[in-house]
């Protein structure tokens, strides 16, 4: 039996419900094909996303930045908490139950919608076939007149440390450990690394991260990078830079690492290790190899700009193609590939993805780092802030970081914005708002920021370009 559809979606992830519902809205027949159980067994969407990445280690960064306020923080405030107490399980249980609402969410806007859901694997074929295998191991045939390819992204695992997923564990096991461990390990000073290094941090663990490369968060500014990592270390984030890991392996129930720095071999003991060095595609299996689609060295799928893969009426989003691994990006991506099935010629502005880390303070940027544009040989002005003098800020009793804006000093024009600070993942909107529609640092200079905000510190580091910030004495520059 053959059942034909006008759009197929394999993965049910960000960028794949969303192309999923946006083909629905535009009146074509809709099935989406998602292949996740949930922790609880049961068929889910959502995606690495909802499931196991940003939502979960949201919801615990949030519980334990409380948990850390309440212990070590609110004296300030006048606040004196006695019998501080966690319970690890409670605090997992409230992370499961924020998942399970946002994806049931997702089930009912199908529903509503009048979207198919198929649960099982995906597989495409020659001509826009693509093979559906349900839970239970039947197969079906279906066809389409366009295939979305949105199968997402997994860890990637290295040779020298085997996850077992109960002492090395990757990041999926990081966020449902039952207690604090008492010495935890990360390999690798990613976002991810950095993410669940704050989240065991505050709730108790002495934390060991350790990363090969020599450059901390290279995608980002030197000044907010090497900023970024002195506020970590103060908070008890032990980050070894030129640490690259060569075994780990469980003795006695701790799980023993040997690394080589730039002093030589060394060795770790810890009582879970968390392996966080990076994403791959999911192509294995997704493809039948007649099927026509190319994939580069490292299995991206190959697209254009609009994320047309070399067959006709098959895309391909998210984090199977080329730039960041990024939620948003695929959701942008999912929506512009269903715009052009409908005739549209929508394009995603790539310089104005924006990036976030959610540490506390938070690091956010977008567009182009101070390095970066020089390296494309553009003159460039800088201005920065700092949000140890905004009123917001220190009322709040959060005035670390700073706003570094980037700018290009021929034609005025914002070329990025780098932020550190308290929800630098809002704030940084303000600049990827000017960028899109190609703004010069004037026109931000010349708005109204209301007071008292932190976004007046954007606002004051606009001014600083040219060096007109008002709460800070600056030598004029025109």
């Amino acid at each position: 039996m053959t059942t034909s559809y006008d759009v197929v979606v394999i993965g049910g992830g960000p960028g794949g419900y969303e192309a999923a519902i946006r083909a629905a809205q535009l009146g074509m027949s809709v099935a989406c094909i998602e292949r996740r159980l949930g922790k609880d067994g049961k068929p889910a969407l959502g995606g690495t996303c909802l499931n196991v990445g940003c939502i979960p280690s949201k919801a615990l960064l949030d519980s334990s930045y409380r948990y850390e306020e309440a212990s070590h923080h609110l004296a300030v405030h006048g606040i004196d908490v006695q019998g501080v107490s966690l319970d690890v399980p409670r605090l997992v249980a409230r992370k499961d139950q924020v998942v399970r609402q946002l994806t049931g969410g997702i089930a009912q806007l199908f529903k509503g919608y009048g979207v198919t859901w198929l649960q099982g694997q995906g597989r495409l074929l020659a001509g826009r076939r693509v093979q559906f295998t349900d839970l239970a191991g039947q197969e079906q045939e279906l066809t389409a007149q366009h295939v979305i390819l949105a199968a997402g992204s997994e860890p990637v695992r290295i040779p020298v440390a085997v996850v077992d997923d109960e002492r090395i564990v990757d990041s999926t096991g990081a966020l449902d450990f039952q207690e604090v461990p008492r010495r935890l390990g990360i390999i690798g000073a990613g976002v991810i690394g950095l993410e669940l290094g704050s989240v065991w941090r505050r709730l108790g663990a002495e934390v060991v991260i350790l990363e090969a490369q020599p450059e901390f968060l290279p995608m980002i500014d030197r000044q907010i990078a090497k900023e970024t990592q002195k506020l970590l270390a103060k908070q008890g984030l032990d980050i070894r830079m030129k640490a690259r890991v060569t075994a780990a392996k469980v003795v006695d129930a701790q799980v023993v690492v040997g690394y080589e720095d730039e002093s030589g071999s060394k060795s770790e003991s810890f009582d879970r290790l968390i392996v966080a060095v990076g994403r791959r595609p999911v192509t294995e299996g997704l493809l039948a190899a007649d099927c026509g689609v190319e994939l580069d060295e490292r299995r991206f799928v190959h697209v254009d700009s609009q994320c047309r893969t070399s067959v006709p009426g098959v895309f391909a989003i998210g984090d199977l193609v080329r730039g960041p691994m990024l939620a948003h990006k695929a959701m942008e991506e999912g929506v512009m590939a269903v715009e052009v099935i409908a005739g549209h010629s929508p394009q995603v502005n790539y310089d104005t993805i924006i990036g976030v880390i959610y540490t506390h303070p938070e690091v956010a940027w977008v567009g182009l780092s101070e390095d970066q544009a020089k390296a494309q040989g553009l003159q460039v002005k800088v201005g920065s802030f700092s949000f140890a003098v905004n009123g917001r800020a220190l009322a709040s009793n959060d005035a670390q970081g700073l706003a570094k804006f980037i700018v290009d000093a021929k034609t005025d024009r914002v070329l990025g914005l780098h932020v550190l600070g308290p929800q630098a993942g809002d704030l940084v909107h303000q600049a990827m708002i000017a960028i899109e529609f190609g703004a010069s640092i004037e026109d931000l200079q010349l708005m109204t920021f209301a007071h008292p905000t932190l976004s007046e510190v954007i606002h004051e580091a606009a001014l600083s370009v040219d060096g007109r910030a008002i709460h800070a004495v600056q030598k004029r520059r025109q």
